[in-house]
């Protein structure tokens, strides 16, 4: 089988690899680009293999006129740039030592050694420059039939790496069957090891977290977390119990992984995620409106249309309600509505605390309007 697309046949990818293949070395596209293309789906980064150790990459690529830059020299990667697009060049490896974060590893000239360290079957597809497959473990019937299948012993590919168990269930999220189920031995594999989730970093958690909740519907995977005792480790108090029912409100047109992360709920969840400042504000506007009973008019002009149909969804998912009447109108219109009061309006006769105080009562009562109170009614 061939795999095809611009994305391989670009003239700045075919020059390195050209390179590579000119000096009598293997030059494999590996990964998620191999396997986007044999699933339809946009390719975004591109990943080559080959048995050259960095160094030779280094001097290939620069004397081919190229940018290397050691980014990952450690684990034996190196990122060359062609033409200005960037391409993760990694020499085949075989772990010697792991500690479940960190891997020491010993280079190798052997595909298939290279493709017995990674983590799930799917990953360990490589095509030549020609786009002809190459599936040195028979990944290609896991992938067709959107199998998320841990390479080898599951157990032994998580105590390798644990941020492989939140990658188990991102990767079901977004390429497993969900008539189909996941895979019984990954899950038992997950379950049983989940206590390793707490040795990981909050940002690789979070950034995890962040993928997985971006799936078109993550519902399924979140659930078998849930079951396996997973999520309770990455966010405790948090709940996949309503995830499906925000899934059926989105109706084909996700909301956003901040909307779904505040329907998971959760102690701590913004720590415990190292959220960005204004993923977290987001996060926090959304919990906060879930009991308020603002309707979407007034969350529209407080939050613009977006986060007010976020809020709208996740009270409506968390307290299985159906959602209400033209909110996208509503919430439009009040992004787009303008308090007809200013503090100019009530001064020189209030000023300091009770100015604020004022306004704030004039707010309440235009919104509890519908937005409809003029200024000469506000102020009558």
């Amino acid at each position: 089988m061939k795999v095809a697309g611009g994305w391989l046949e670009a003239a700045e990818t075919q020059v390195l690899l050209r390179a590579l293949l000119s000096k009598g070395h293997q030059a494999l596209f590996v990964g998620g680009c191999v396997r986007n293309a044999i699933l339809g789906v946009a390719v975004q980064d591109v990943d080559i293999a080959t048995d050259a150790i960095p160094d030779i990459v280094t001097k290939i690529a620069e004397n081919a006129g190229l940018r290397a830059v050691p980014t990952g020299i450690e684990h034996g990667t190196v990122t060359v740039i062609s033409g200005g697009l960037a391409h993760e060049v990694t020499t085949f490896r075989r772990d010697q030592q792991t500690d479940g974060r960190h891997a020491v590893v010993a280079y190798s000239t052997s595909v298939a050694e290279d493709a017995s360290r990674r983590d799930f079957t799917m990953n360990a597809l490589y095509a030549q420059a020609d786009g002809e497959v190459i599936d040195p473990l028979s990944g290609m019937a896991d992938l067709v039939a959107r199998r998320v299948r841990f390479v080898g012993d599951a157990d032994r590919r998580i105590a390798e790496d644990h941020l492989r168990i939140l990658r188990f269930f991102r990767f079901h999220a977004n390429y497993g069957d969900p008539d189909q189920g996941i895979d019984p031995e990954g899950l038992a594999a997950c379950a049983a090891n989940c206590a390793a989730i707490d040795t990981l970093s909050r940002e690789r958690v979070g950034a995890e977290m962040q993928k997985l909740l971006s799936a078109f519907d993550p519902s399924p995977a979140v659930s078998a977390m849930d079951h396996a005792g997973v999520l309770a480790r990455v966010s405790p108090g948090a709940s996949a119990r309503a995830m499906p029912v925000l899934v059926h409100l989105e109706q084909g047109n996700p909301r956003g992984w901040p909307c779904r992360l505040a329907v998971l709920g959760g102690q701590n969840i913004l720590d415990r995620l190292r959220l960005s400042r204004a993923n977290a504000s987001a996060l926090d506007q959304i919990r906060a409106e879930i009991g308020s009973g603002l309707a979407p008019d007034a969350l529209g002009w407080r939050y613009g249309e977006k986060q007010a149909g976020d809020i709208v969804h996740a009270r409506a998912a968390l307290l299985e309600t159906a959602l209400p009447d033209h909110w996208r109108a509503d919430a439009n219109r009040g992004a787009a509505a303008i308090f007809p009061i200013t503090a100019a309006d009530l001064m020189p006769a209030l000023h300091g605390p009770a100015l604020g105080a004022k306004l704030k009562a004039l707010q309440r009562r235009w919104l509890a309007s519908g937005l409809t109170l003029t200024r000469e009614q506000l102020l009558a």
